[in-house]
């Protein structure tokens, strides 16, 4: 069963997801406040985390970082906070996804099953090479891991779905809507700035030098393309 850890310091909130998501058979453990959060996830271990930014001791970016600090589990931003700069914030700190408030139950749900979705496991893909590699790294599909210079990188459940995606259709130019619609969901299209964020920290994370890059190509305009 799923285990959901909601974030948020208003009750009717609190008390409308953990009875609709309740309701869809996840479990549900809640927190006011970002230390009560932290402490409940290293505790209870939630496979997805719904964050507001607006907490009463701290500001939500530094949870998700305290979060990213040891754990790879999705984070699903809630928060009042509509500006692209805060959006982009929340983003890069390792979030997986933003909904504004007020937000739609329907939505948010999806969005929900969509993060978890993007932290299962994944096969063999098709033709059975599952190691895939490049001067720079290597990627293991079958367990997804990155190694880099001898050592693990760690990817955040976004991050690692993006390279999934690309690593899968090496050598061919991946669009836009496909990389959104792959990555965060049927519901997306537009928010090109999702992957600018995403495919910058890649590049930092794995390219040799990340201004230039070699693996990561941009087809302005169009999409993203992946090469060994």
């Amino acid at each position: 069963m799923t285990r959901v850890l909601v974030v948020d310091d208003e009750p009717q909130i609190v008390r409308a997801l953990v009875i609709n998501l309740k309701a869809r058979k996840y479990e549900v453990d809640s927190a006011p406040d970002g230390a009560t959060a932290l402490r409940l996830a290293a505790d209870r271990h939630p496979d997805v985390v719904v964050l507001d930014l607006g907490l009463p001791d701290m500001d939500g970016v530094e949870v998700i970082k305290g979060l990213r600090g040891w754990t790879r589990v999705p984070i699903l931003v809630l928060s009042a906070r509509q500006t692209s700069d805060e959006k982009v914030e929340a983003l890069d700190a390792g979030a997986d996804d933003y909904v504004t408030k007020p937000f739609g139950m329907d939505e948010l749900l999806a969005r929900l099953r969509a993060a978890v979705r993007r932290n299962e496991p994944v096969g063999v893909p098709e033709g059975g090479i599952a190691v895939v590699e490049t001067e720079d790294f290597t990627v293991d599909l079958a367990a997804k891991k990155v190694h880099r210079d001898g050592r693990d990188v760690r990817l955040t459940p976004t991050e690692w779905h993006l390279l999934e995606v690309l690593v899968r259709n090496s050598g061919r130019l991946v669009g836009q809507k496909q990389l959104l619609q792959e990555v965060w969901g049927p519901s997306y299209g537009t928010e090109t700035n999702y992957l600018r964020v995403y495919m910058a920290q890649l590049r930092r994370k794995l390219e040799r030098d990340p201004s230039h890059p070699r693996h990561f190509v941009t087809e302005p305009g169009m999409g993203y393309r992946f090469e060994r």
